[in-house]
């Protein structure tokens, strides 16, 4: 309504109104408009085809790489001789450095199958030969650091040759059980566990020899040198020889002769390397 001099009392505001209600609407079509080309994707029958097939690919190559490697590293079985608690573990290296008590050796069995060396001692394991490496580097380190000869390349050189030497070891008894034709339930695992244990003693002597000097070294070395060949003639025994050697009747026939000479040949070969292998670290 104008006035009298033509001015307008009220303000129209119908115009904005309208502009406004405009604008709202576009700001809530906005993100539904910004959000159809995602669903478009999402929804596109080619992009869940081509997830489906890259799902397809990756599984499928997963279950390759677990076949090969299960193949070299039967990593099913080696939870097995890791299967460890504390109290095997005490009663284990007792065992390795006293052996001469201990009456039975054979290792249990539930439907055929060996059961875990955490309920049966006398089964074979790979945590203590696997933490008596490792221990084994670093007393050597150590005994290397207190007659400053300590070096990185040195201690790296040290451990490249115990490797190499258990590596060598366990290749020279495989061989040995093909040229004899032994039937045995030994694996490459065991020989590894059995040629590993050796490595307790060798701390044992080496640490004596660092606290109370070489008389000591040569006295508990030679302690656990005989230990670890009984305790490798007990066990061995009862994986190569026959039942009736296994028994202790008498044994006749050239292959179990053989069998006889393979067990003490890899029983005395523990103390020759325990030897080798840390004579030079006491001084």
């Amino acid at each position: 309504m104008d006035g009298s001099d033509g001015s307008q009392l009220f303000e129209d505001t119908s115009g904005a109104g309208l502009g406004s209600q405009t604008v709202y609407r576009n700001q809530q079509a906005g993100p539904q408009a910004a959000g159809i080309p995602g669903q478009s994707l999402l929804s596109d029958p080619m992009s869940n085809l081509a997830m489906a097939y890259g799902s397809s690919l990756a599984s499928q190559g997963r279950e390759m790489v677990d076949k090969n490697l299960d193949r070299f590293i039967p990593i099913s079985k080696l939870k097995y001789y890791f299967a460890v608690d504390t109290v095997y573990v005490g009663k284990k290296l007792g065992l390795l450095v006293f052996p001469y008590m201990h009456e039975n050796w054979e290792v249990s069995y539930q439907q055929d199958t060996p059961v875990a060396p955490r309920f049966d001692v006398n089964a074979p394991d790979l945590y203590i030969p696997a933490m008596g490496f490792i221990t084994y580097i670093l007393v050597a380190g150590l005994a290397l650091g207190t007659q400053n000869r300590f070096s990185p390349e040195l201690l790296g050189v040290q451990a490249s040759s115990a490797f190499v030497w258990l590596i060598m070891e366990v290749l020279a008894v495989l061989l040995s059980l093909y040229l004899v034709t032994v039937n045995t339930d030994l694996t490459t695992i065991d020989l590894l566990a059995f040629s590993g244990y050796k490595y307790v003693g060798m701390i044992v002597g080496v640490v004596a020899g660092l606290l109370f000097g070489k008389p000591a070294y040569y006295l508990s070395l030679l302690w656990c040198c005989a230990a670890i060949f009984v305790f490798m003639i007990r066990t061995m025994r009862l994986k190569l020889l026959s039942e009736a050697a296994a028994e202790g009747r008498l044994v006749r026939g050239t292959r179990n002769q053989l069998r006889m000479y393979l067990t003490m040949s890899i029983a005395a070969a523990q103390p020759i390397f325990m030897y080798w292998l840390t004579y030079h670290l006491i001084r």
